[in-house]
């Protein structure tokens, strides 16, 4: 019987290097490919040469990811594993699906989450349309995550990473069943530091190499520049008010701020403040004490289920409003095409934009984007 043949995505980074490795290992046909998703024409303006970095990318420092140094990596771990290596342009699609939507979600008062985006629109609906085109089985990652099939069900289900803090189902949940099965998530079941010696152990050069931790087109966290560079456009100072609209202070434009940010919003008060809501309409920064600020129902739309077929009375669940959370417990249910998520305790941080994703267990039951808390 001819292998399985399976493109693999790689970033120039360990994790997808390591998937690779495992890949070839288990026997399959793997052909490496990392996407070119951005270069100046994309970040016109940004902070290209500033601390080192790729003046051919435009990007900056070494928490980025995507810069010609990260293809060199990739085609250099691929070429040691034997493996064909291709690099597909796809920075067209980055810019429309992903950075022009982050910035019209800020723009729009919002808080968007462009690895999402990206995972989506990019590193899957796109790779599995050339997976398609070239007639490979499967499409592989370097997430830490994990694929099983139910029985009873019949249907592809997305598990947690073994490694708590590696697990990255969370922004996974809008894979739907043609993609999970051809689907493979070789490191699921591994931990991070066990990935760094496979790395070690086979003598790739990116054994040791830095995560990125940055939003790749925006390495120096300064999102408002970088969408006045790109359209033009930001807000200016408003009124910073209470959750009863007394007006506390002034903010330096909205879409410096994050919902939930407690430091550096610029105003003193007898307790700690968070952002709670951000109105594009009336430039104003809402903000209240912890308490004022978490809420107990979280909807969402854009609505995608993997484990179950349909939502029909309230089910039993926890959940995610953002990554780094612990999933909490409450009732979900679906009420006029929108995702409800009844936590039992009220919850803080819910921001419009992010994604609300449901659990059973390590079973990832589905999601949406939270569009009100």
């Amino acid at each position: 019987m001819s292998r399985k043949r399976v493109l693999v995505a790689m970033s120039g980074g360990v994790d997808s290097s390591v998937a690779a490795l495992l890949l070839c290992r288990q026997g399959y046909e793997a052909t490496g490919t990392t996407c070119k998703l951005f270069g100046n024409d994309d970040l016109e303006g940004s902070a290209c040469g500033i601390g080192g970095g790729d003046p051919d990318s435009g990007i900056v420092g070494e928490s980025t990811c995507c810069s010609s140094r990260d293809i060199e990596d990739a085609r250099q771990v691929a070429f040691s594993l034997g493996m064909d290596y291709f690099v597909f342009n796809y920075q067209g699609l980055f810019g429309r699906e992903v950075i022009d939507r982050f910035c019209k979600e800020y723009l729009c008062g919002r808080t968007p989450n462009p690895c999402i985006d990206c995972n989506r629109y990019v590193k899957f609906d796109a790779l599995q349309k050339r997976r398609r085109q070239l007639d490979f089985d499967y499409v592989a990652t370097g997430h830490y995550a994990r694929r099983t099939y139910d029985e009873k069900t019949g249907r592809y289900l997305l598990k947690c990473g073994l490694d708590p803090k590696k697990d990255q189902s969370y922004v996974l949940f809008h894979l739907t069943q043609d993609t999970l099965e051809h689907m493979l998530f070789p490191l699921g079941e591994l931990t991070k530091p066990e990935v760094r010696e496979l790395a070690r152990e086979a003598g790739f050069d990116n054994a040791g190499k830095s995560e990125s931790q940055d939003i790749c087109f925006v390495p120096d966290g300064d999102y408002a520049s970088f969408i006045e560079r790109r359209y033009g456009h930001t807000f200016g100072s408003g009124p910073i008010v209470d959750m009863h609209g007394k007006v506390l202070g002034e903010h330096r434009g909205i879409d410096r701020y994050t919902i939930g940010q407690r430091k550096g919003i610029g105003v003193a008060a007898g307790e700690p403040l968070f952002v709670f809501r951000k109105d594009a309409e009336t430039n104003t920064l809402v903000v209240g004490t912890d308490s004022e600020t978490r809420a107990a129902t979280v909807r969402a739309n854009d609505v995608n289920l993997i484990s179950v077929a349909s939502i029909d009375e309230p089910l039993r669940v926890t959940a995610k409003t953002h990554y780094r959370m612990k999933a909490q417990p409450g009732w979900a249910r679906i009420e006029d095409h929108m995702l409800v998520m009844e936590f039992d305790e009220p919850q803080r941080a819910a921001a419009p934009g992010q994604a609300l994703v449901l659990y059973d267990g390590d079973t990832v039951v589905g999601g949406g984007t939270i569009v009100s808390a």
